[in-house]
């Protein structure tokens, strides 16, 4: 899955454009630059690419977050929905701009529950912010009518799926606005960074502001910048994004590599009739980075766990059950509150109140899941030789 599997030329060539000249900021220094702009590049391939009006990199997935939520006017004590199953930085970025995180349960496509967001909707709710995990998407349409409905801003965290599409659209590109993360280990990466992608004007505006301390960017000289309102640093380098740019032509092959060798291990795991795989929403394609595969039950899934783990055969497939990173059941600082900063009463409220909630709804799901990553170097000799070796492993727990 991680583009970092194929750096090569291409992203030595976009470094080195930027380093002689010396201009690693990514604003200012005009002369000096030579007419290099690397972010700005890269941002005009994103919306070539992914069919998005505007894209605003900024220095992490999670800044791309935050920011989208600030530009969409969410802040102190709007509620956003969010799934139960996630990275921690989308309920980080949720407390950061001053609201509250309402998290619901997901169901068998791995994200949000559209049944559960409907009954998680109170008259604080702001927004709605499906969770595109593991390389696949939540079901739009259901979670746009949603919104439609109750007039709801719909932001996607699409920072696990780039590549993926949903009835001929990219994710990310579908909502209000939507957010890739470039980190180390997703599809295509900047080493750190993160985009916001939306197709409104004035959410790219106040984007481009926010991300750079509020400048409006609208002269020659930065230092006569006028600041119509207050922002932030979450600006990317120029070195980051020229990794970037080396990376998105890669695309189509790590997406094709990806599916290949995607479907040649799938057809191991279908071998076996207790498993089934995740759902993948009708009119959705996605971007072929994990095998998302149940069992039948807690029981028997820990058991296979337990199994690979004494073959030394686990790595690479992820019990997002016991993770500490992507799921409700371990995220103890968030449901004791254990911040460094002092919260607002509402949000500490909220945030005691996860100790008591009921999640067996996803229990149900997610300790029956395991997710198998996909690499983009594996050869056929070794995905058939891993596939082998898996199902032997799971045969063998099954049978006890």
């Amino acid at each position: 899955m991680p583009g970092y599997e194929l750096f090569g030329e291409e992203e030595r060539k976009q470094v080195n454009d930027v380093m002689e000249t010396g201009i690693i900021m990514r604003y200012g220094f005009d002369g000096p630059r030579k007419g290099i702009f690397k972010s700005l590049e890269l941002e005009k391939k994103i919306t070539e690419v992914f069919g998005c009006k505007y894209a605003q990199l900024t220095s992490s997935g999670t800044s791309a977050l935050t920011t989208a939520m600030v530009v969409l006017g969410i802040g102190a004590d709007d509620e956003v929905i969010m799934p139960s199953f996630t990275f921690v930085a989308s309920f980080e970025a949720i407390l950061s701009v001053g609201a509250i995180p309402v998290l619901v349960d997901v169901d068998d496509t791995l994200t949000l529950n559209p049944t559960a967001v409907k009954a998680a909707i109170t008259s604080k709710t702001k927004c709605v912010m499906p969770v595109h995990m593991c390389g696949s998407m939540a079901d739009l349409d259901a979670l746009k009518a949603i919104c439609t409905e109750h007039d709801l801003i719909l932001l996607e965290d699409a920072c696990q799926s780039i590549g993926a599409t949903y009835k001929g659209k990219a994710v990310g590109t579908i909502g209000d606005a939507g957010t890739f993360s470039f980190d180390f280990v997703k599809t295509i990466t900047c080493g750190e960074g993160g985009v916001v992608m939306t197709n409104s004007e004035d959410v790219f505006i106040k984007s481009d502001g926010y991300t750079d301390h509020g400048h409006d960017h609208k002269g020659v000289d930065r230092g006569a910048d006028l600041h119509p309102f207050i922002g932030y640093n979450y600006r990317i380098s120029e070195l980051h994004a020229a990794v970037g740019l080396g990376q998105i032509s890669k695309l189509p092959l790590i997406l094709s590599t990806q599916k290949k060798n995607n479907l040649i291990l799938k057809s191991y795991f279908e071998q076996i009739p207790e498993i089934t795989f995740r759902t993948i929403p009708e009119g959705g394609v996605d971007s072929y980075s994990f095998i998302s595969w149940f069992l039948p039950s807690e029981t028997a899934m820990r058991n296979v766990i337990a199994e690979l783990r004494e073959q030394g055969i686990i790595a690479g497939n992820f019990y997002w059950f016991d993770n500490n990173w992507h799921y409700i059941k371990k995220w103890h600082h968030l449901k004791n509150v254990e911040t460094l900063n002092n919260l607002s009463v509402a949000q500490k409220s909220s945030l005691i109140k996860l100790q008591t909630q009921d999640f067996s709804a996803s229990d149900a799901i997610i300790s029956r899941c395991v997710s198998t990553l996909i690499s983009l170097s594996w050869t056929d000799e070794q995905i058939h030789d891993k596939g082998t070796k898996l199902i032997a492993a799971i045969k063998k727990a099954l049978a006890k």
